[in-house]
């Protein structure tokens, strides 16, 4: 990370410790995240709207966005790839039009080499990974992640202000989450999920699902695993999700499918799309 300055409650309801983002769009706070559930250490990286410390804004309470892989979405000096998702400036552009809402945005970051297993909540033979956490993934949101986000910033509460989101098994441990916690969380992203994974079972399991997100941006790319069949794969993965969705009754106003011709598995696709989802599923219109 570079640019970063820490603070000892400089900003009043903030967690000691802090450090401020001084090179990202907006006020970008990280703070550093012990879990108990997963037994390690990661940061949490908080992005407030504008106005947030505004003596006005002091009574607000705000929705709240939680990404995984919360090293991509900010800074490319901390992205895996070296490209970033351009929430930041994407969130504040679009709040600056008053197409969202302001809103805080939560980027959790993955666990380094246990992220595979942090975000696979089934077993799996192709890739063989027999040990898994992601059961243990809603759990570390709920119980974890949200009091924390409420004890140190204005969040507001329910289902209509909590979204969730990720890519690749990011997103698939938000689908999971999602489906484990039914009426947690109203706003679902997932990009370019890994509905392959575990033989499928994500899609089988949603299959039985009877409560969703108020709202789900789902989207793909027809170039994201580099091999034609493959690819093909992928996509008809993403339109089986998408027709159990439209068959428990998700219509235009709810649900959202993006099949991005010649889009890839990258951070840059997902950048590219996330203006598209974030108006979707936070907008007022």
């Amino acid at each position: 990370m570079e640019e970063i300055q820490k603070t000892e409650n400089s900003v009043p309801g903030v967690a000691r410790g802090v450090i401020r983002v001084e090179g990202a769009a907006g006020d970008l706070r990280l703070h550093e995240f012990r879990s108990r559930i997963f037994r390690n250490t990661r940061f949490l990286r908080v992005w407030l709207p504008p106005g947030y410390d505004d003596p006005q804004s002091a009574g607000r309470r705000y929705p709240v966005l939680y990404l995984n892989d919360g090293q991509n979405l900010f800074e490319p000096t901390t992205s895996f790839t070296g490209v970033e998702w351009q929430v930041d400036e994407t969130a504040e552009r679009l709040i600056g039009e008053s197409a969202v809402p302001p809103m805080i945005i939560v980027g959790i970051d993955n666990a380094g080499k246990d992220r595979f297993r942090e975000y696979m909540p089934h077993r799996s033979v192709s890739p063989m990974m027999l040990w898994v956490q992601g059961t243990r993934y809603p759990d570390f949101l709920t119980k974890e992640v949200m009091p924390f986000v409420a004890r140190n910033y204005r969040a507001a509460s329910g289902p209509e202000n909590t979204g969730l989101g990720g890519s690749s098994l990011g997103a698939l441990i938000s689908l999971y989450t999602a489906v484990a916690r039914p009426g947690l969380i109203g706003r679902l992203l997932i990009e370019s999920p890994s509905l392959w994974a575990s033989n499928r079972q994500m899609i089988k399991e949603s299959r039985r699902v009877r409560r969703w997100p108020e709202r789900i941006f789902l989207a793909i790319g027809t170039a994201e695993a580099g091999r034609d069949d493959r690819d093909r794969s992928t996509v008809d993965d993403v339109r089986e999700f998408a027709s159990i969705l439209r068959r428990a009754g998700l219509d235009d106003n709810r649900f959202s499918l993006l099949i991005e011709d010649g889009g890839t598995h990258h951070e840059s696709a997902w950048a590219r799309r996330f203006p598209t989802a974030l108006k979707f599923l936070f907008g007022q219109g």
